[in-house]
């Protein structure tokens, strides 16, 4: 399956980055770029639990094209969010049901740096991504 656009243009970034310490900052910074949620789309029924840190999780689907937004109380994860929206926004639901987020994470360089708490965090969010998918293919 070919990456969508800008997930080729993080892998890009994160590979060029030579150390960890890049990679950390380059994170900081992919983090900042996401679209702040409205305070009413901060709400229960958008948390997504399994996350140590709080983490808020908006679906919208078009022509069965999904695109995600995400936030979190913790820098650190609103940087993964980031990388992880790359990564699945614009898929359709068959293809959103595919995704590999530890090999996501291993091509970006970040797998070791990535606690079992905050992969097990990532992968409740990727699940609930795909819960929203099957509801509404469904």
């Amino acid at each position: 399956m070919s990456l969508p656009s800008a997930a080729q243009e993080a892998l890009a970034a994160f590979q060029q980055a030579g150390s960890w310490e890049q990679r950390a900052r380059l994170l900081m910074q992919w983090g900042e770029r996401l679209a702040p949620l409205l305070d009413a789309e901060r709400s229960e029924s958008q948390r997504v639990h399994g996350c140590e840190s709080q983490v808020w999780l908006v679906a919208e689907v078009q022509d069965d094209h999904w695109q995600f937004r995400a936030t979190s109380d913790a820098r650190l994860i609103r940087g993964l969010l980031a990388v992880l929206l790359t990564r699945v926004n614009g898929l359709n639901s068959s293809e959103l049901q595919t995704v590999d987020l530890a090999d996501w994470f291993a091509q970006l360089g970040l797998a070791r740096q990535l606690s079992p708490s905050r992969s097990n965090g990532l992968s409740a969010v990727l699940q609930r991504m795909r819960e929203l998918a099957l509801s509404r293919s469904g």
